[in-house]
């Protein structure tokens, strides 16, 4: 698998919402560009649905992850696309110890969609941080896979 990620920050400093890009791939990514039409969108802060519109360009067949307590239903959000919700909050602060929810998110979309494995993705978080670190991570991505909500 090919995998291609980056940032995309506005002039604003530390605090701004930013928006990140992920290809995946079984061939070669050659494009290097914004993703216009995603398939998936993840959302670690679910009070950008009110102030940024979250599904814009989203195709119908695809899916939004949020980190949120609600459940999908009562979220305010105008999509065809199917809604996937995982308090990854309490789930990072539960098995890290620290609100950092980039792990336990990634196990949700492994969990939501299917695209990739909760065992690859521990892995990928284990050879990056060895240790305590990355097996806590690793067992909040096995909980967030085990635990995310659809509709």
């Amino acid at each position: 698998m090919h995998s291609q990620a980056f940032p995309s920050f506005g002039v604003e400093r530390r605090g701004a919402p930013v928006m990140a890009f992920v290809r995946l791939s079984d061939k070669t990514i050659r494009l290097r560009s914004q993703v216009y039409d995603p398939d998936y969108v993840i959302v670690q802060d679910a009070t950008l649905i009110e102030a940024v519109d979250v599904a814009g360009g989203l195709k119908a067949d695809g899916m939004i992850i949020v980190n949120t307590e609600c459940n999908p239903e009562d979220l305010p959000l105008e999509t065809e696309a199917a809604v996937r919700t995982i308090d990854a909050t309490r789930i990072a602060l539960e098995i890290i110890g620290k609100p950092i929810m980039n792990t336990v998110m990634l196990g949700a979309f492994a969990g939501a969609s299917g695209e990739v494995t909760a065992e690859s993705i521990k892995n990928a978080v284990r050879d990056r941080f060895p240790g305590k670190v990355g097996e806590k991570n690793a067992d909040a991505v096995q909980s967030a896979y085990d635990m995310v909500v659809g509709s």
